[in-house]
């Protein structure tokens, strides 16, 4: 059913945003245990390892570990070979966009090349006001999404770059070295989002492995690239699905055929309790990924 389709995956780290840390007491120990799922990764067949860009725990704040973003991001990265390294996704209202784009080129080098800066809008509305951003409505964080993307862009591909927006301006900063990593858009806003993807992105994360969403937003992605001239086939199209440790590798290999149906081509998955125990992350390196990535093996 898949033969010739090109799929792709990743795996989240444990990072602490999901209390996925609680069970270790030392920090010290707990960012250990993130990098050493890193490093699994990186000697397996996933094709990136994944974060999350949150300051305080869900489903509640609470007084445990999370480790922010970038930092591991660029610790992952000289911690690891060959694995991609991404965010899903960095928020914006964290970072003023120019200084998101000079982080994100320096990780690029850092990683030799192994970036992928993931960008959204945000949404955790206690962890914005805790650290002292301002919070402001959809509107107005889509709006200024919109313009972030745009000098994001900018300070990628041209030397001394300008821009006079609503929310963001910058008179000609130079970002040296100019790198322009991957940049993937998260969220499935179908007016702005999902535009930005077809105009900027390398790659989108829509569904939270929804098969329904999943089809019905890549249907919008679709007819912007189309209005706008753009390949739809070059951007990976990515979706997360969370592990539910009862799987059997069948069931596994079923879910991942339902979301690559719904047009999905690059699944991440969140793997609960990794941080502990290896085994299925292992596991579905041995028996899931390869049924859709090796040409003879096809579900």
């Amino acid at each position: 059913m898949f033969a010739g389709m090109s799929v792709r995956f990743g795996v989240f780290v444990p990072q602490g945003w999901k209390m996925d840390l609680v069970e270790i007491a030392d920090p010290v120990e707990q960012y250990e245990a993130m990098t050493a799922v890193a490093k699994a990764a990186d000697a397996g067949p996933w094709d990136s390892i994944w974060l999350y860009d949150h300051f305080h725990t869900i489903p509640e704040p609470t007084l445990n570990a999370v480790f922010e973003v970038w930092t591991a991001t660029a610790t992952l990265a000289r911690d690891t070979s060959r694995v991609n390294i991404g965010q899903m996704v960095g928020c914006n209202g964290y970072r003023q966009p120019s200084l998101y784009a000079k982080i994100a080129s320096t990780v690029d080098v850092a990683s030799h090349g192994r970036l992928y800066a993931g960008l959204g809008a945000g949404w955790y509305e206690h962890e914005w006001k805790a650290y002292g951003y301002e919070w402001a409505d959809v509107p107005q964080r889509m709006a200024a999404f919109r313009e972030a993307v745009e000098i994001v862009h900018k300070m990628w591909t041209e030397e001394r770059p300008v821009f006079t927006g609503k929310h963001y301006r910058i008179d000609g900063p130079i970002n040296q070295p100019m790198r322009r990593p991957q940049l993937w858009l998260g969220g499935g806003g179908e007016k702005v989002t999902l535009k930005l993807v077809a105009q900027y992105a390398d790659g989108s994360n829509v569904g939270n492995g929804n098969p329904e969403i999943i089809r019905q937003k890549l249907g919008v992605l679709r007819e912007h690239c189309d209005r706008l001239g753009r390949s739809y086939d070059a951007i990976a199209k990515s979706t997360t699905v969370e592990v539910d440790l009862s799987w059997s590798t069948q069931q596994a290999v079923e879910k991942v055929e339902q979301v690559l149906e719904a047009g999905a081509d690059y699944v991440i998955f969140y793997i609960p309790r990794v941080a502990y125990d290896h085994e299925p992350l292992q596991r579905f390196a041995e028996e899931v990924v390869p049924r859709f990535t090796t040409p003879a093996a096809t579900p």
